[in-house]
């Protein structure tokens, strides 16, 4: 588990294509991998992945072709940055929400609205997510824990404070990219009772 709050940018070193997977070499901040085990879940742009390292900066990670088809980890290329999180601990500061690490959908970047030191993105909400998504909510976007702005029809907003610019990778962020999303399970689960309850009442 995570908490969304994310500790820095890793830089893609190498990419090594397998078969049916890839191997991603991601260069991590100095100190990122401090006591890191091998075997250690790391999220990576949100997604949780396994360390093959421990103790090393240069971090190394297998991503099979199921989690490539369902993220944005398909379009990184060497030196590609991405957002970096370890996994919560007993006493880590939960700051964002829970965060699992399981993606479900990606939304591509339909406006980026720069201003002196915040940013707004406007993201595409994939059509199988809408019901999930509403004004004050609460979403994962590349593992960056956030509060959803206002929400249109088949899209939503995102306001970034500086902290978040400067630390993650929406400082890059430009149209046309694709942002991994992870919805809140506790949005999940009462939307979920709430249908269940609505169609109880038709029957």
């Amino acid at each position: 588990m995570f908490t969304g709050i994310v500790s820095g940018k890793g830089h893609v070193q190498k990419i090594i294509k397998s078969k049916d997977y890839i191997s991603l070499i991601i260069k991590a901040p100095k100190g990122f991998a401090k006591n890191l085990l091998k075997g250690a879940s790391v999220s990576v742009n949100g997604v949780c992945l396994t360390a093959k390292r421990g103790k090393t900066d240069i971090l190394e990670f297998d991503v099979i072709e199921e989690t490539l088809d369902k993220t944005n980890l398909k379009n990184i290329c060497k030196s590609s940055k991405v957002n970096l999180e370890r996994s919560m601990t007993a006493k880590t500061e939960i700051g964002g929400h829970l965060v699992s690490g399981h993606i479900h959908g990606t939304g591509e970047v339909l406006q980026v609205i720069n201003k002196q030191e915040t940013k707004d993105l406007q993201i595409k909400i994939p059509a199988n997510l809408r019901e999930y998504f509403f004004y004050k909510g609460y979403v994962a976007l590349d593992g960056c824990s956030l509060t959803i702005g206002k929400v249109l029809k088949s899209s939503f907003y995102i306001h970034l404070i500086p902290e978040t610019v400067s630390v993650t990778t929406f400082k890059d962020a430009k149209k046309g990219d694709l942002i991994n999303i992870e919805i809140e399970q506790a949005t999940i689960n009462t939307v979920e009772t709430v249908k269940r309850v609505m169609l109880e009442r038709k029957v």
